[in-house]
């Protein structure tokens, strides 16, 4: 285990020290999404130079890897293979091909974010809501992915940590630190602000793709939990990186997923998990500029915890 890193009793108590439940309204389940102000908006869409658009989404594969034992299933519905070729007339008009997909997005392969319904604690999600609204029946009656439905644009930046290391990636197992993030506002010339989208590139998707993929037993990167105070304080919006969003093996027994918990659960803030960061850190680089317009737009799903997503970044 790294050193400097909070106690499990620090990381305990963040549940009130970084607490945002009020702040917004005793009803409110939209969180730290309330920071991306109209006004917030306008600013990030001032920062297109451009008009260069980057997905920031992995492909959804429907195979069976090491990291995705139980993979999306996809089969049409309907192809071409039941029609004529050529000038044949076919006995139907509106011959077309149509697809069904069916997938469980929480994991570790496919780019999705996290509502506030996503997490509990002490058999609460954000604002105090119990958890049991969240339920088998009916769903997520509170905290659905429904309150982003307008979308979410905002300034995102990208602290790339391998390249602030000198390194490939980071280790599994290994938590990028406040540190790391300080560092790259130093190096690269940005501050994470209030209303920013935060990407943290740690490699690791990297990593995968020279390597393979790997059983998640093998462990995972991501922020360590003495990253939290760090986001209540520049009271950013949403959390995203290549990973899962937690450190793995487990660093504490209670909560063992401390980034997660802490963010949607205290703070409000909405995870951005597994996304694809290699060619916008690469097209940060060239630029030598890290900061974009970033858009992403979950799917109106009714009372769900999350959503697929293909956030877009916008230089």
């Amino acid at each position: 285990m790294q050193a400097d890193i909070p106690t499990e009793e620090e990381v305990l108590g963040y549940f009130k020290s970084l607490s945002n439940w009020g702040r917004w309204g005793p009803d409110d389940m939209l969180g730290a999404l309330n920071l991306i102000t109209p006004d917030k908006v306008k600013r990030a869409i001032a920062l297109v130079q451009e008009g260069e658009r980057i997905s920031l989404s992995r492909t959804v594969h429907f195979e069976a890897s090491a990291d995705a034992p139980n993979p999306p299933i996809h089969f049409m519905v309907e192809s071409g293979e039941g029609w004529a070729s050529g000038d044949k007339v076919t006995d139907r008009a509106n011959a077309a091909a149509s697809d069904f997909f069916g997938m469980i997005f929480h994991g570790y392969t496919i780019t999705h974010v996290d509502s506030l319904a996503h997490f509990f604690w002490e058999g609460k999600t954000f604002n105090g809501k119990p958890a049991h609204m969240v339920s088998t029946s009916m769903g997520a009656t509170v905290g659905s992915v429904e309150e982003a439905k307008k979308g979410i644009m905002t300034r995102a930046v990208l602290v790339d940590v391998p390249m602030i290391r000198g390194i490939d990636w980071v280790e599994r197992g290994e938590g990028v630190m406040p540190e790391d993030i300080l560092a790259a506002e130093e190096r690269c010339g940005f501050r994470v602000e209030e209303g920013d989208v935060l990407l943290i590139r740690t490699g690791q998707l990297h990593r995968r793709n020279v390597e393979g993929p790997v059983d998640r037993s093998a462990g995972s990167t991501a922020c360590q939990a003495a990253c939290l105070p760090l986001f209540h304080e520049r009271d950013i919006a949403m959390l995203g990186s290549d990973t899962g969003n937690d450190v793995g093996p487990a660093q504490y027994v209670k909560p063992a997923s401390p980034i997660h918990q802490v963010s949607i659960t205290a703070m409000g803030i909405w995870i951005l998990d597994n996304a694809d960061l290699e060619e916008v850190a690469q097209a940060c680089r060239q630029r030598n500029r890290w900061e974009f317009l970033i858009s992403i737009g979950p799917l109106a799903l009714h009372n769900t915890t999350g959503s697929p997503v293909n956030p877009m970044a916008v230089f």
